[in-house]
């Protein structure tokens, strides 16, 4: 079959954007063709891809969304597809894969009412309305159980639309044999003695992450922790307001920013902990991530993978409603209790070896290429 993808911005480091990647790959690996729609793409392109650039501008992001999404439209009337996969909320689309959270509940619940007047909330609501309605055929790959509830109070949409599927956390970021080997390398590149504790955030957007609360959290420790502790922050976006925080918070070099990489395995594997108090997060890979490299993890709860880190015992949560001196504490605690990082890490790598974290990919394929025939144009 042709196969259709549909995503506006494709970069390597991106959650969603790996989790394209490596569904798009399962369904090439069973012999379909790939097509990509983007309207920007980093990095290199797969064997057998064809990434199709979309060539719309618009003053406004919603409104090259929508050029995009006309373009799309008329380029799969000319060249059908058997199925139209989006990874971001447009009309016409066979599957959805729910990477965002709902739209019109964050608009409703976090935003003034006057919101709700603007040209931007109303593109990206009918957008999702498109998807998630209950008049439409798409069929909805859900990665996080606790956004379904709200799909459904807002629209109506069937159950028997939505597929939950497993976590899809690459083999890489299991701890390999020679871990032990790959830490102490780490750890002299980076000069960190033996003494030292490393704190690593990592994800892109910097602001929804919780950076900011990870500085103060840091900035809080007691004098002595604290000139022991470093915390990474690795990601795509400017640093520079949180090198301006860091600064004012007076933690000097204690801080390093660092772009979104590909060798982020030594990094769960060089660190003490792994921290994560997003204001917002569908589900939060990263947490996983760091599960089976044996890195604890100190996240918020509202991350929707928070409740693999009570399953595995392998960190703790910060509770709703967050409370920055409640993370603090927290954070103090696990730096200073080496017995209980040790329990957690290997609480951590023994999940890793039982639980289904790993099959999303091949989950999703099946629902992609499982559905009937549509004879499809988006």
């Amino acid at each position: 079959m042709q196969l259709a993808f549909c995503l506006y911005k494709f970069f390597p480091f991106g959650g969603m954007q790996r989790d394209f990647l490596r569904i798009a790959q399962a369904c090439q690996a069973r012999g379909h063709a790939i097509r990509v729609y983007v309207l920007a793409w980093q990095g290199e392109v797969p064997a057998g891809f064809e990434v199709v650039h979309v060539p719309v501008r618009a003053l406004s992001n919603h409104r090259r969304y929508r050029k995009y999404t006309d373009w799309v439209q008329a380029d799969l009337a000319r060249r059908p597809a058997d199925r139209v996969v989006g990874f971001n909320k447009m009309p016409g689309l066979d599957v959805y894969y729910a990477a965002d959270p709902c739209f019109e509940d964050k608009a409703r619940t976090l935003r003034n009412p006057l919101y709700r007047l603007g040209s931007r909330y109303r593109h990206f609501a009918a957008w999702e309305r498109a998807v998630f309605g209950p008049d439409s055929r798409t069929e909805i790959l859900m990665i996080s159980s606790v956004q379904q509830p709200l799909f459904v109070r807002h629209y109506g949409t069937p159950a028997s639309r939505f597929h939950l599927l497993p976590p899809g956390i690459a083999a890489d970021r299991r701890a390999p044999p020679n871990a032990a080997a790959i830490r102490a390398e780490f750890r002299n590149e980076f000069k960190l003695g033996d003494e030292d504790l490393l704190l690593v955030q990592i994800g892109s957007g910097f602001k929804t992450k919780g950076v900011d609360r990870s500085l103060k959290a840091l900035a809080a420790l007691p004098d002595a922790l604290r000139r022991r502790t470093r915390l990474m922050v690795i990601g795509q976006d400017d640093p520079k307001p949180f090198k301006l925080q860091a600064a004012t918070l007076g933690l000097g070099e204690r801080v390093d920013f660092l772009k979104g990489r590909s060798d982020v395995p030594r990094f769960l594997l060089g660190a003490e902990l792994l921290i994560h108090p997003a204001y917002n997060e569908n589900t939060g890979t990263v947490l996983l991530e760091a599960i089976v490299a044996g890195l604890p993890v100190l996240a918020s709860a509202v991350c929707g993978y928070a409740h693999y880190i009570e399953d595995a015992d392998a960190g703790r949560v910060v509770p709703e409603p967050f409370a920055q001196a409640q993370l603090d504490r927290m954070l103090a605690e696990m730096l200073t209790d080496d017995g209980a990082r040790r329990r957690w890490q290997a609480n951590g790598l023994a999940f890793a070896g039982h639980a289904d974290l790993y099959s999303l990919p091949e989950r999703a394929a099946d629902v992609i290429l499982g559905l009937p025939a549509t004879g499809g144009s988006a």
